[in-house]
């Protein structure tokens, strides 16, 4: 029997993701409002669960639909819980974490590398995304700001943990130590760097599909 790779390649990525939800829905803490939704690491995780999901709809001939703006838009929100958590981590473990201390190594490894790097992966090489970029872009701005939001007006009031010098409730420890003017400025520069990470995956993808011109799909 011949084994179809991207098979084998999808349905690992789906049931990893699928795994690490059901982890996060039984284990997470739910004593603070809004549980492990209140992270974005989490909302990647579970973008990636449904993004895997619909892309093994269409390796299997169950969907046409491709999904381009949302898995798109998927990989670029993982690539920035990537960045923003390590980058923060390594200045101070504390801005990130309570204690500042990681998470188990296989929980670390899957949230902030394997499973970011998975839907990377599939959107440049498999699904051949990127072809359409204002379905992402509004995917991007709609979610970024829907987060915020819930952060700020939802979260925050509702969360008397974690506390800084300014505030207290806002998920990550170091954001409760700003003024709002200077959070702003962070989800702004945040934002910005989103739109470089979708125009970057955009060049690599176009690239990619102008060298390797095999269809997206069987």
């Amino acid at each position: 029997m011949n084994l179809n790779p991207r098979l084998i390649f999808r349905w690992t990525a789906f049931l990893l993701a699928a795994g690490y939800c059901v982890r996060t829905l039984v284990f997470s803490g739910w004593e603070s409002f809004g549980g492990p939704f209140r992270f974005l690491t989490v909302w990647a995780l579970f973008f990636s669960f449904f993004a895997f999901s619909r892309m093994m709809a269409l390796e299997e001939g169950r969907s046409d639909k491709r999904w381009d703006g949302f898995v798109s838009m998927t990989a670029v929100i993982n690539t920035m819980v990537v960045i923003l958590y390590w980058r923060l981590y390594f200045a101070d473990p504390t801005s990130v974490t309570r204690d500042g201390q990681l998470a188990a190594w296989h929980l670390e490894i899957y949230m902030h590398l394997v499973g970011p790097l998975l839907q990377v992966i599939d959107t440049i090489f498999v699904h051949r995304s990127y072809r359409r970029l204002m379905p992402a872009l509004g995917w991007l701005l709609g979610v970024i700001a829907t987060y915020l939001a819930l952060a700020e007006l939802v979260f925050q009031p509702l969360n008397t943990t974690p506390a800084g010098s300014v505030t207290s409730g806002l998920p990550y420890p170091f954001l409760n130590s700003l003024e709002f003017s200077d959070r702003a400025v962070f989800y702004v520069t945040n934002f910005a760097t989103a739109l470089v990470l979708l125009l970057f995956y955009a060049a690599i993808a176009w690239a990619v599909r102008r060298q390797f011109p095999a269809p997206a799909t069987p």
